[in-house]
């Protein structure tokens, strides 16, 4: 737009951003300046505004790098959930809260996934709370499937505090269970013996909604990974069985221990022994 700095350089990008956009969100606290000439813009040509009030309470790490509060947080979430309909599904989950079972903070278009404030984590959850937060990258775009079986396309993304621990999960899931059978019904038509689609991927992770479901999802899991029902392992199975459990954080449900021992057949002490091998 210019190749030199003038007065009004910075006011162009302004307005050629708004022409670009189909909604513009402004962080605004209504004083004067080159935001609300942009707002006011904006509204005089038709683009969507959705309006975001300035964060009061933020923490800075060296170099200005500021940390999302949960206000914030629920700010976002809001407008997405407005941006992109009834299908976006956004989930705030508390990782430094002292009651696990009730980790979802806030939730929009909780329908999706028929969840609700105060429901219990994720299996992606407990995996980052048995995790060294270093390790730890945001999850883009991979499929989660709910209890009924819609198919829904999930983002997830760890807000940090300032020592570089995880303390919310902001989940993302959008319902595709239409688009998913639309694109089969277009597959079946075009495809043919060289191009078949490939069935044999791994299957959507499945949302749960309290710590009981979760534990037994993860039970099950556990099971299919060893492939043979209880009655017919050995030690070594059963020392498998409990070492994914253990890995995928299913001991940090409480009295996880007494369900996983009597469902293989074993002590508490020997469960914690197979923890340990």
């Amino acid at each position: 737009l210019s190749h030199e700095y003038t007065k009004s350089c910075l006011f162009a990008r302004n307005r050629y951003l708004v022409t670009q956009a189909d909604i513009l969100l402004a962080c605004f606290d209504g004083q004067e300046g080159g935001t609300k000439n942009t707002v006011e813009y904006a509204q005089r040509n038709g683009c969507r505004v959705c309006l975001i009030p300035p964060v009061k309470k933020v923490c800075r790490k060296a170099g200005g790098h500021i940390l999302h509060t949960l206000d914030f947080l629920k700010q976002l979430a809001h407008g997405l959930a407005i941006q992109f309909g009834s299908s976006c599904e956004i989930a705030i989950h508390d990782l430094k809260t002292k009651d696990l079972e009730k980790s979802i903070v806030y939730i929009e278009n909780g329908h999706v996934s028929n969840r609700q404030t105060g429901d219990g984590p994720s299996g992606i959850v407990l995996e980052t709370l048995q995790s060294d937060p270093s390790t730890i990258h945001d999850k883009l775009s991979y499929l989660t499937k709910t209890e009924d079986g819609r198919i829904l396309k999930s983002s997830t993304f760890y807000i940090r505090d300032d020592d570089g621990s995880i303390s919310y999960i902001f989940s993302l899931n959008y319902d595709i269970t239409a688009f998913t059978a639309a694109s089969t019904a277009i597959q079946s038509l075009i495809a043919t013996k060289d191009n078949l689609p490939d069935l044999t991927c791994d299957s959507p992770r499945q949302i749960t909604h309290n710590v009981n479901e979760l534990l037994d999802l993860l039970i099950k899991q556990a099971v299919a990974k060893v492939g043979k029902p209880v009655a017919m392992m050995n030690k070594d199975d059963k020392v498998a069985v409990v070492q994914y459990l253990d890995h995928a954080g299913a001991f940090l449900i409480t009295k996880s221990g007494d369900k996983v021992s009597s469902y293989l057949g074993i002590s508490k002490f020997t469960l914690y022994s197979y923890m340990g091998k």
